[in-house]
């Protein structure tokens, strides 16, 4: 009977790796569905701010906000702290280090009025010819 035994213990080895792979796979699915309902509740908050801003609210505006501010603190609370850092290009810092140490590029200077005494500039060349136009 040792190797009906051995093989008793193998699988009651192999069942409690799976049920630990399983717990660990579910909890990782949990978090990724908390983060989700974080990320839509924060996408609401700023469009009901920027509604705000662009003078695009509603009377209803004001308590929506207050209504995802409570949300996300119950959400917080929950789940632990939500990272605000930003993940867009558009909220991200402008002004951050190139990588390999030298200065990023300056942005072009915005452009001048012209000066009504002077000439207007040349018109710009056509494009060249293609299959099409020919």
């Amino acid at each position: 009977m040792g190797l009906l035994d051995k093989v008793k213990a193998q699988a009651t080895a192999a069942t409690e790796m799976a049920k630990d792979a399983a717990a660990k796979g579910q909890a990782k699915m949990n978090e990724a569905q908390a983060k989700k309902a974080a990320d839509g509740m924060l996408r609401d908050l700023g469009a009901a701010f920027y509604a705000t801003k662009t003078g695009r609210s509603t009377p209803a505006t004001d308590g929506e906000i207050v209504q995802l501010v409570t949300s996300l603190q119950a959400h917080e609370s929950e789940h632990g702290q939500i990272t605000l850092a930003p993940e867009s290009a558009a909220a991200a810092p402008t002004a951050t280090p190139a990588s390999d140490g030298s200065a990023p590029p300056a942005p072009p200077p915005p452009p001048k009025a012209a000066d009504p005494s002077s000439p207007p500039p040349p018109p710009p060349p056509p494009p060249p010819p293609t299959a099409q136009t020919l």
